[in-house]
């Protein structure tokens, strides 16, 4: 699934192309994703002006007057700038039309993302929960220490959790645990304080040179010009179970964890 960098590559991939920009069609092949794309989506941005593109957790936000198209990648979304002449695919559910000349194009294999309404004034229920974003001034450690602190849960699963700290999926839990030399099965309460700024820290770092590097291709993800992202080449332990712990060479192991595999390495992380 696209996580924080994944979507933030994709919304600095698309904003020049499309900020100041009208909508002159819109085209739905499928409603049927996550939650149904709104019958009254069409009429809703036909002739409007696209004010920006943001992100918030690993939602983007395109903004306009009158409220904000509010679009998930899910588990295999992408979005591509092209042409309008080019003819769409089987998996092609979305086409937002610029100018009658550029197709902002939304393909999900799994259909699993979704694309709402959220009218000016509002806040959808999937945005109302969702906890401080990891990479701004504003989540200081006080706040990171007290929200894991509260919880006796792996610190994977806390790191995972919306409500604590937004966007850190999978594969950068477990990189910044690595990081930070923190077992992912260790409970929030158990973690001291000057570890867990070390965390933070490891998860910020972590995050910007993912975002530098175009995010992380495994499968599913492409930036907007169909380029793969490159952080797939600095994973640490992601992935590489059974490989030697760069750090110390002792056998990286993997768990599952809240349903999901975790990797890490038993010789250094503790």
């Amino acid at each position: 699934m696209p996580e924080l960098p994944e979507v933030e590559t994709t919304r600095r991939g698309i904003e020049p192309h499309v900020r100041g920009h009208t909508i002159t069609e819109v085209v739905v092949r499928q409603r049927r994703l996550r939650w149904p794309i709104p019958d009254a989506l069409p009429e809703l941005l036909t002739g409007h002006e696209l004010l920006g593109v943001d992100r918030r957790a690993k939602y983007l936000l395109l903004r306009f007057a009158h409220g904000t198209l509010v679009g998930h990648l899910g588990m295999s979304g992408s979005l591509r700038i092209l042409p309008a002449t080019v003819a769409a695919d089987k998996h092609d559910h979305l086409d937002l039309v610029f100018d009658g000349t550029l197709v902002l194009r939304y393909r999900d294999p799994r259909r699993f993302g979704a694309w709402l309404w959220q009218t000016a004034g509002t806040t959808l229920p999937q945005l109302r929960k969702l906890g401080p974003e990891p990479l701004d001034e504003g989540f200081t450690v006080d706040h990171f220490v007290a929200a894991v602190r509260a919880r006796r849960k792996p610190i994977k699963n806390l790191l995972m959790d919306q409500g604590v700290v937004v966007g850190v999926g999978n594969i950068y839990a477990c990189e910044a645990l690595f990081a930070a030399g923190i077992h992912p099965n260790r409970t929030g309460d158990r973690i001291s304080r000057s570890r867990l700024v070390g965390l933070l820290e490891a998860i910020r770092s972590v995050l910007k040179k993912a975002i530098d590097a175009g995010g992380t291709t495994l499968k599913d993800f492409t930036a907007s010009d169909g380029s793969p992202g490159y952080f797939a080449q600095q994973l640490m332990v992601y992935g590489r179970d059974g490989h030697p712990c760069p750090r110390c060479s002792s056998r990286i192991a993997r768990i599952t964890l809240a349903g999901r595999s975790t990797f890490y390495c038993p010789g250094c992380q503790t």
